[in-house]
């Protein structure tokens, strides 16, 4: 594999026919990064995804590119609308996996002293753990509502406040949804998990802004140092899973009918505008619009439990709510046109810059609010989208600081009660229902988030605008 440095935050892989390759692949990351990067094998996946039928401009990856299902999380893929596939693995088995960043009214000062306590209720009023029932009790029509309506549908139903679903990507539902596109296995495993975190890398933390970067953006955004918020991280639970499962298997059995040949099978994919393509995006616009009502009522719920600690003066509003396992229609301007494509978001987040009409009004001044959580045991980040973003990866940037070690390297040797205690040593408290949801996930599983940060920011993809530090993590 030929490598090559453009500048101190961005390389090239050039394109290979011999491999089938239709583009090139361009990485964003530091030196450093990079060394992490070659050690597994998410560059030959990004290599694999730069051969799919009508990609246009650049297969990408972000600085916290790790080794995924066919297509690397990490990855972001854009393909024409009419000519293009689609691929159930570039979006991921977690649909809408995505964060969700709620500020409150209180200061760290306010909730250190009763913080074990706050961390209790949250961890009682919001399960987690790999199947888990939530609180919402609906029933069969009215999960039909909640996979067209999305956030709005709990939020008329009492699970919320008005302005929550503005202040969430494509307002907490995407439009193309079809509920008749979901399996009845996919409605099973979801219909009881509305309101629930779930586990592996999902978690809500409870932070303080240790940080400010950008006054201007941060006061836009309702932020100011010192301040609690809360950061949310889940998706579309046992429904989401299901969806890709069924699909992954529908594109498979699809791809000699399409001709379409492939050099990995995790890349089952069909033409967007093929009926497996269609039904594919209506099954996942649903399973987006069910994430978006689950991460919305952790928040009903989370809104309870402040208010059980602090009492009613304890106010919580949503900053924004953004996902990063997605497909969308989009039009960017390519090689001098404009041009409708597909993007492919896996494990990368939307960053629209000032003035873009999909940023609420509040924001559009200094651009859409993204959040790239690092570990539970050193820091999150606040970013603002810029302009670089649309001229070179399609409005996207990284989600999250990116997995270096393997959940089963970073368990061996450990114990959960012994690095549970280090944590606290440090000020932040932990409750997880598994002892591997603990180790799973500890910070030197991770790459440094504030490397990862910075080739964002250097590379002009997004600004800093705050650092958020961990206070009580709440785990699968």
């Amino acid at each position: 594999m030929h490598i090559e440095a453009l500048d101190a935050y961005r390389y090239r892989i050039p394109r290979d026919e011999s491999r089938g390759m239709r583009t090139d692949v361009i990485v964003y990351a530091s030196e450093a990064l990079m060394e992490h990067i070659r050690k597994d094998l998410s560059l030959e996946q990004a290599m694999n995804v730069a051969t799919l039928p009508g990609i246009v401009g650049s297969s990408l990856a972000m600085p916290d590119i790790h080794q995924g299902y066919g297509f690397p999380i990490g990855g972001v893929a854009a393909m024409d609308y009419e000519h293009g596939v689609v691929s159930p693995g570039g979006v991921g088995f977690d649909i809408n996996c995505g964060v969700r960043l709620v500020r409150t009214t209180l200061a760290e000062g306010d909730v250190r002293p009763r913080l074990g306590e706050l961390i209790d209720q949250i961890f009682r009023d919001v399960p987690c753990g790999a199947g888990g029932s939530g609180f919402v009790k609906i029933g069969a029509r009215d999960l039909e509502h909640v996979l067209v309506e999305g956030a709005g549908w709990m939020v008329k139903n009492g699970y919320g406040e008005e302005r929550d679903a503005e202040f969430a990507e494509a307002g907490g539902a995407l439009e193309g949804a079809d509920a008749s596109a979901v399996s009845e296995r996919a409605r099973e495993r979801g219909l009881p998990q509305l309101g629930t975190l779930g586990s592996g890398n999902h978690f809500l933390e409870v932070q303080y802004v240790e940080e400010v970067h950008d006054e201007t953006a941060a006061r836009a955004y309702g932020l100011a140092a010192g301040q609690v918020v809360v950061l949310i991280h889940s998706g579309s639970r046992g429904l989401g899973h299901q969806v890709c499962t069924d699909y992954v298997s529908t594109m498979n059995k699809s791809l000699a009918k399409y001709q379409i040949s492939l050099p990995d099978r995790q890349l089952a994919c069909g033409p967007i505008r093929s009926e497996e393509g269609r039904q594919y995006l209506a099954a996942m616009c649903a399973a987006a619009n069910f994430a978006w009502a689950n991460r919305q009522a952790i928040m009903h719920f989370l809104r309870g439990a402040f208010r059980r600690i602090f009492g009613d003066g304890a106010r919580l509003a949503l900053i924004y709510d953004v996902c990063h396992n997605i497909a969308k229609r989009e039009r960017y301007e390519v090689e001098g046109r404009k041009r409708e494509v597909l993007v492919h978001r896996k494990g990368a987040t939307r960053a629209f810059p000032p003035g873009h009409r999909e940023i609420p009004a509040d924001y559009r001044a200094v651009g859409q609010p993204v959040f790239v959580p690092g570990s539970m045991g050193t820091a999150s980040w606040v970013l603002a989208g810029s302009e670089g973003a649309m001229r070179e990866t399609f409005g996207s940037v990284c989600h999250g600081a990116g997995r270096l070690m393997s959940r089963t390297a970073v368990r061996k040797g450990r114990d959960a009660r012994e690095e549970q205690r280090k944590l606290q040593d440090r000020g932040i408290l932990v409750r997880s229902e598994t002892r591997d949801g603990i180790l799973e996930e500890l910070p030197e599983a991770y790459k440094n988030v504030d490397e990862v940060i910075e080739v964002v920011d250097q590379a002009g993809l997004a600004r800093k605008v705050a650092r958020l530090r961990p206070m009580g993590v709440i785990k699968g």
